[in-house]
């Protein structure tokens, strides 16, 4: 939200430089995101003053341009060569001095220069309006009042004004201070903190009055709920037509764009007080009066963006005698019952309407105005009219309008002031340190909560009903505090904490699992939960009875919970690639989402995913690119570092792989992975091979579990190793090997080693060799060479009897 400071000087008297307005309100709980200085007219005519033509002569050598002598109110007059057709003596102009920047009207300055044109010197630029930033007409310079005195800046003559417009992060529940006033009243509770005296100026509405009623519109409204308070009132007799500068640069400073004097003026009571109001072509009202009720379900309806929409059954709808629609109430107007250049008489609507209705209906048709963005949030139902009548006033002033009607003011139900106890001792715990009680009442004096009474414990409250989130005890705590200043809290240099014991090691196999895959080169990403509904498309596993669909999505983009993390990841792999970023290696833990005929069921998984080269181009190595079993390699090692072994190897029966195997231990799946297909890819845009592995992460976190850590001493005495070369049949596994050797030697046998594999012209036919290691150690004793050779004689005699080896 952005609040412009001149604009806050007019309620509040204060001459801190911004910055230091900016700490304060961030301080108060409206953080200050940024200051950004504001230029009714980029660079403030610095430079440019008000000049008198005291001759005009032509050119010698250009018939369009005319050299002049210009007083700009220095010792000697300049000499300025002009190509304008209205330039003359005795002209009073604008002089853009030698040095000045001017901008163009896309922001694009240029400097004025000293120099030569067809060899007359010129020292300056005499300018006409577009060139000063002024307006868009360039038939000529602009000639000023013969009134103004020489040498006057011109920021002065033309009112150039220097804003400072903070840019507020607002929370949600800060409906309060959607406004500068509602800015302003918060920025005077801080300075009364400081013990800074200001008055709160509100605008005045004191001179308000009808003389002639002469347009009576009526009003009915069909359900309260939905609109509990609606005035209007009509106004004849207005001239549509430029707004005045004031409010123009007013509004230009907060990034809006002024249109006329009738819209500018209903936005700028609704950045001033927080109110939303809209005004009719009163003779667009059929019947003369106005009715606030819902329609049909599909009816058509044109906003003033041009767009057909078919509206809800639960849409509060403004209509006429003939129940016609003209606006979507509190969110948008029609395009056939708005303010146009031919209007002379309106209908000013100043509500309240159900900030649940505005807020569905805002998110059913895609809409953000600042309307509704007021209204879905609680605005404050007692500054309806008040900010109705300032309009009014505003219109009457600056429109040439007539108040033609009383106001018109639908307020069945007043809404009360909110009543509240604050106990001191809650107060006390909540801060975590006693401020002075005459502290608490100040500053609740300053947020105009009113004490209604008082006892040793505590305080009776009337809490203004403008205050929209404080409804309980805890808000008042809250209040408090913001205002007399975190910062003023005290922090104990003791930290008291509790250790606990939690028997689920979850994280810690999280941990430990993407510890490993960061260690490899991999990325940790989180998406989002909420997903394509088209992505179903891609996979007969995911079924589309099975989402979890969003009842009020943002976009269509995020209307589902995934049932599948590939897709999220596919879209950060995408990301990337076009980005020219294109050896990727991620990897996510996250949720899936499925509602099922019983129930609504939430399953974790591990995502991983690799593309491109395994590692970063480098003069050390050839790059080499990631492949099946790579990924395989990957998960294997990632298993294995968990504990699980002795794993099943079967094909994947998901339908996103072009090539997938899954690994399971006995009946439970651990993991899906492969190659996706490319038609999957295609839609995502990806030209490349994507690897991907989807861990079910509960499988795994249960087998995980299970692992048992033995711990034993290092052994005292040293190991030996010995070496066979056998030949063997090719037919033979190296895990026959290895498996008849512990069956020969269970006791001091420690490890078996494959170091060398050769098959060539060399051997005979059917023949392999195998270069073997076996490590033996004994933990009691030092082995003795008797003893070794007496072991490695028993493995080569099972070895040439079981396996019909050869000695080399």
């Amino acid at each position: 939200m952005k609040i412009s400071y001149n604009w806050l000087q007019q309620f509040l008297t204060i001459d801190w430089e911004a910055t230091k307005v900016g700490e304060l309100l961030t301080d108060l709980g409206l953080e200050v995101e940024g200051i950004e200085k504001i230029e009714s007219v980029k660079g403030s005519l610095k430079g440019v003053v008000v000049g008198e033509v005291l001759t005009c002569v032509k050119h010698s050598n250009a018939d369009r341009l005319k050299v002049t002598t210009v007083d700009i109110g220095k010792e000697n007059p300049v000499q300025i060569v002009c190509g304008a057709p209205n330039v003359a003596a005795g002209q009073k102009v604008p002089v853009a001095t030698v040095g000045t920047m001017l901008y163009d009207a896309n922001g694009e300055g240029f400097k004025i220069k000293k120099g030569k044109i067809r060899g007359e010197e010129s020292n300056g630029m005499i300018c006409a309006e577009d060139e000063l930033g002024l307006g868009s007409d360039h038939d000529g310079i602009m000639v000023l009042d013969k009134k103004l005195k020489v040498g006057t800046p011109a920021a002065e003559v033309f009112n150039i004004e220097t804003d400072y417009v903070f840019e507020i992060g607002l929370t949600p529940n800060r409906s309060d201070a959607m406004s500068h006033f509602g800015v302003a009243r918060d920025l005077r509770a801080g300075l009364l903190q400081k013990e800074i005296q200001k008055e709160l100026i509100s605008p005045s509405v004191s001179d308000f009055h009808v003389d002639e009623r002469t347009l009576r519109i009526d009003v009915e409204v069909e359900d309260k709920d939905l609109a509990p308070r609606y005035c209007g009132i009509s106004i004849t007799d207005v001239t549509v037509k430029d707004s005045p500068e004031w409010i123009q640069n007013r509004l230009k400073a907060i990034g809006l764009t002024p249109k006329n004097n009738i819209v500018d003026i209903t936005n700028y009571v609704l950045h001033e007080l927080g109110q939303p109001l809209h005004a009719f072509d009163a003779q667009k009202i059929k019947g003369n009066k106005i009715k606030v009720k819902t329609l049909k379900e599909g009816t058509k309806f044109t906003t003033l963006d041009e767009v057909e929409r078919e509206l809800s059954s639960e849409d509060i709808m403004i209509c006429d005698a003939d129940s016609n629609p003209l606006c979507i109430g509190g969110v948008f107007g029609g395009l056939n019952s708005g303010v146009t250049e031919n209007t002379s008489s309106i209908f000013l609507e100043s509500a309240y309407f159900n900030p649940v209705s505005i807020r569905k209906t805002a998110k059913r048709h895609g809409l953000n105005t600042d309307a509704s963005f007021r209204f879905e949030r609680g605005i404050d139902i007692n500054t309806t009219e008040y900010a109705l009548k300032r309009a009014a006033l505003l219109i009457e002033e600056y429109a040439g309008g007539k108040l033609a009607s009383d106001v018109s003011d639908f307020y069945p139900e007043k809404m009360e002031d909110f009543q509240v106890f604050l106990s001191y001792e809650n107060a006390f715990r909540l801060i975590g340190q006693e401020i002075p009680k005459d502290t608490i009442k100040n500053i609740l004096a300053s947020l105009e909560i009113k004490i209604n009474s008082e006892t040793e414990g505590g305080l009776g409250l009337t809490i203004p009903t403008y205050r929209t989130d404080v409804l309980r005890e805890a808000d008042i705590i809250e209040e408090i505090l913001r205002v007399y200043g975190f910062n003023n809290i005290e922090f104990s240099n003791k930290l008291n904490t509790s250790i606990t014991f939690n028997k689920d090691n979850s994280t810690v196999v999280e941990n430990s699992v993407a510890n490993h895959l960061s260690s490899l080169g991999f990325n940790e990403t989180m998406a989002n939960s909420l997903t394509k509904p088209e992505y179903l498309k891609f996979s007969e596993v995911l079924n589309e009875d099975y989402n979890v669909n969003m009842l009020n999505p943002l976009s269509n983009d995020l209307g589902v919970m995934r049932q599948s993390l590939l897709f999220s990841g596919l879209e950060s792999v995408a990301y990337n690639i076009n980005r020219k970023n294109t050896s990727l290696k991620f990897y996510e833990f996250g949720k899936t989402y499925h509602k099922y005929s019983d129930k609504y069921q939430e399953d974790k998984h591990l995502s991983v995913f690799v593309t491109g080269n395994r590692t970063k181009d480098s003069w050390l190595e050839a790059s080499r690119s990631s492949e099946f079993f790579y990924l395989k390699g990957v998960i294997s090692t990632l298993l294995e570092r968990l504990g699980i072994k002795n794993l099943k190897t079967t094909p994947t029966k998901s339908d996103i792989f072009n090539e997938g195997v899954s690994f399971s231990l006995g009946k439970i799946k651990l993991v899906d992975f492969g190659t996706i297909k490319k038609s999957i890819l295609k839609e995502f845009g990806i030209k490349q091979e994507v690897l991907y592995a989807d861990f079910n992460w509960e499988n795994l976190l249960k087998l995980a579990n299970t692992k048992k850590i033995k711990i034993t001493d290092l052994p005292k005495f040293p190991s030996v190793k010995r070496d066979l070369a056998l030949l063997l049949d090719s037919k033979v596994e190296f895990k026959e090997v290895y498996n008849l050797a512990f069956q020969s030697e269970r006791t001091l046998l420690k490890d078996v080693d494959l170091f060398d594999v050769y098959e060539g012209d060399k051997l005979p036919k059917g023949k392999k060799s195998y270069g073997i290691s076996f490590m033996l150690q004994d933990e009691n004793k030092t082995l003795e060479d008797k003893q070794i050779d007496k072991i490695m004689m028993k493995l080569q005699q099972t070895f040439e009897n079981k396996l019909d080896a050869v000695l080399r």
